[in-house]
């Protein structure tokens, strides 16, 4: 017996109106209630049908290149490599990409401040601003290096959408099993991620109610709705993992989860240009290091 999570139903659905596989449509619509799903992306995208295991690798593969190759070209490289991927050949909107790179984007920029942004008691550095208790300064150096720990993060966070934004979440489980990783920790990973898109679907919903009954008219309503959103999303949570369970239950669930898989065989073409781009990559760096 084979267990589907929502992305089988998302699949099914897409069939009927015949968007699944002729990919017709560009992600112009918003998926579920009005937010985005990472599986509609995968499930969607242009390269939804290369081997889940040669998308792995090729990420992790570009990822290890961005992070040791240590040179902002590398990086450039890298986050260019992962656009043209995902939005070219993924068939991905430019403006849902830039929407989804935005989230890791404003955690990038507020670690990377504390690199180039310094303090001291005296003016130092080639550009200050006094603060009255002190300075604060950055100099060219600690700029380059903060701009250059951007541009690296970046590289490796684009790498990782390859993979994300075109395989499906049960694939990515699929091949972590290909992989012995253990099977306790392989559904631990599949049923939080299912939790938190979950959740935050209630939450979502619960904020909709709450806005069409001007909940948020002012500070102190905002601050009581919050309050009784918070509790109330503990109580539905439970709900939601008892339909959950159920629901496996029904698809005879016995302590394992088994996906449906389709045999894929990685071409030789695939394999030999990817090995070219890569023995590319190192030969720049060979010669930029």
């Amino acid at each position: 017996m084979i267990f589907r999570g929502r992305h089988h139903a998302h699949t099914h659905t897409q069939d009927h109106h015949g968007h699944s596989h002729s990919h017709r449509h560009r992600f112009g619509h918003s998926h579920d209630t009005g937010g985005f799903s990472i599986d509609y992306y995968a499930v969607n995208s242009g390269i939804r049908h290369w081997d889940p295991r040669f998308k792995a690798a090729f990420s992790m593969l570009l990822l290890l290149c961005c992070l040791l190759g240590n040179h902002p070209l590398i990086s450039l490289i890298s986050v260019v490599t992962a656009a043209v991927i995902t939005v070219g050949m993924g068939r991905l909107a430019v403006d849902r990409y830039i929407s989804v790179l935005t989230i890791p984007l404003a955690f990038i920029i507020m670690g990377s401040l504390a690199v180039g942004i310094n303090f001291s008691r005296q003016p130092l550095g080639d550009w200050n601003l006094f603060l009255h208790w002190g300075y604060m300064y950055v100099t060219r150096e600690s700029l380059m290096e903060m701009l250059f720990l951007m541009l690296k993060v970046l590289g490796a966070v684009s790498a990782m959408f390859i993979m994300t934004l075109s395989t499906p979440s049960f694939e990515l489980f699929s091949v972590l099993k290909k992989m012995h990783c253990p099977t306790l920790l392989v559904e631990l990973m599949h049923m939080i991620y299912r939790f938190i898109f979950i959740l935050t679907e209630v939450q979502r919903n619960m904020r909709v109610a709450a806005e069409s009954r001007l909940g948020f008219c002012d500070f102190r309503t905002s601050c009581y709705s919050f309050g009784q959103i918070a509790s109330n999303l503990f109580v539905v949570s439970l709900r939601k993992a008892n339909a959950f369970y159920d629901a496996m239950e029904a698809r005879c669930y016995e302590g394992e989860f088994v996906f449906l898989e389709e045999d894929s065989v990685v071409p030789a073409k695939m394999i030999l240009t990817a090995a070219v781009y890569f023995a590319a990559l190192f030969l720049l760096w060979w010669f930029l290091r």
